[in-house]
């Protein structure tokens, strides 16, 4: 179901286990039962500059009610069939170290890439505020063309 910015970030912010709503998007969807929304996947714009070529979306945020299965794995499928209409030629995503990825694996997505982990987006000539998500190796994963 199509899912407005502002009802997903409302989502992120109750469900998602580590990570505050994204900045931005360029669309949203979700899942309902019963007509109340259980799950949400928000994709925009790749967060490392080097990947915005305009052909490549990022699934930046996923989060789902503790009683849907498989609501990450449906997500996933459903962003890259929306951004493959829409058409573009790559979608991405990210887990962390200590993720399992089993839901992206579901979903028919392959590991690209191994990121180390980030220094965190403070420097001395501008100060940011750790998130608790800096300094942690990444893998980027991208659903099969």
């Amino acid at each position: 179901m199509p899912v407005t910015f502002a009802e997903a970030c409302g989502f992120i912010t109750d469900w998602h286990r580590h990570h505050r709503p994204p900045q931005g998007h360029k669309f949203s969807l979700g899942i309902a039962q019963d007509q109340k929304l259980v799950g949400v996947a928000v994709v925009g714009r790749p967060v490392a500059r080097m990947l915005d070529d305009g052909h490549t979306l990022e699934v930046t945020r996923v989060a789902v009610a503790d009683s849907v299965p498989n609501g990450c794995s449906m997500l996933y499928a459903a962003a890259w069939r929306a951004a493959k209409a829409l058409g573009y030629r790559r979608l991405i995503t990210y887990t962390q170290h200590g993720e399992s990825g089993a839901s992206l694996r579901a979903a028919g997505w392959r590991i690209v890439a191994t990121r180390p982990p980030t220094p965190g987006w403070s420097r001395t000539a501008r100060p940011r505020a750790d998130h608790g998500v800096d300094h942690i190796a990444r893998l980027r994963w991208q659903p099969p063309h």
